[in-house]
């Protein structure tokens, strides 16, 4: 077998296991959604619950900045 074709099947093997991998994060892309909606089907707010997702994902002190600029923003603004 020549350098090519290694090369070649070892490019084939990688494209295929980025595709699985795409297949399974579609999948709990998928599962996610569902919950979204269990949730809104519940009464829980799925757009509040996603903010709290992403903030919770968030360094402490990320956060805690990013909470005193948007209360100095929204005092600025009257909005408080």
């Amino acid at each position: 077998m020549s350098e090519g074709n290694v090369a070649a099947d070892q490019l084939r093997l990688l494209i295929e296991k980025i595709e699985r991998l795409e297949e399974e994060k579609k999948g709990v892309g998928d599962d996610i959604k569902d919950v979204y909606l269990e949730a809104k089907a519940t009464g829980y707010d799925p757009k509040i619950m996603r903010q709290i997702v992403r903030l919770r994902k968030m360094p402490q002190h990320d956060r805690q900045e990013m909470e005193a600029i948007l209360q100095t923003y929204l005092s600025a603004l009257g909005m408080e």
